[in-house]
């Protein structure tokens, strides 16, 4: 892995992951047992979103990784809500392998150009693309579809990456 490089991504930051992977899997039996060891169906997502991350980072390594981010950090984890994105709701662009969280829960997966969106919409005025920004967005949408507010993620951020692809 030591050659590897992904946009952001260096080969030492995936092979952690799959280590760690491989830990969680050996532990819970799946990555699904793992965040669920965390979840209550009857409080907010971000304790268990910060519990998957802590058990995805219990490597020997607690550096900077592009890939699973600090669990103390004040960033949107964008990339831990998009895979909850993935593997929870079951529609022509998720998977929904997982059907123990409900989608309710789900927090949108903010990042630059799904910020750049919501403040051009006046889903928020906030300007930084953080959790809190995350989850005020997240409550805006809900006044769309309750019980299903990540489902615009997917056509609000087409556009913006779009966008930024031109340039």
């Amino acid at each position: 892995f030591s050659s590897f490089k992904h946009r952001f991504t260096a080969g030492f930051e995936l092979a952690e992951l799959l280590l760690n992977i491989g830990r969680v899997l050996k532990k819970f039996g799946s990555l699904n047992e793992c965040f669920i060891s965390g979840y209550d169906k009857d409080k907010e997502m971000l304790p268990a979103i910060l519990n998957f991350i802590k058990e995805l980072r219990m490597g020997k390594c607690e550096c900077y990784n592009s890939l699973v981010p600090m669990p103390t950090g004040k960033c949107a984890y964008k990339r831990i809500n998009l895979y909850l994105r993935w593997m929870v709701r079951k529609d022509n662009v998720d998977l929904g392998c997982w059907d123990n969280i409900a989608v309710n829960k789900l927090i949108v997966p903010l990042d630059i150009h799904m910020h750049r969106v919501c403040l051009g919409y006046g889903f928020t005025e906030r300007k930084q693309a953080d959790m809190a920004t995350a989850l005020q967005v997240t409550e805006y949408l809900k006044k769309y579809d309750p019980n299903d507010p990540v489902k615009y993620d997917f056509a609000l951020t087409r556009p913006g990456i779009h966008a930024s692809n031109k340039k």
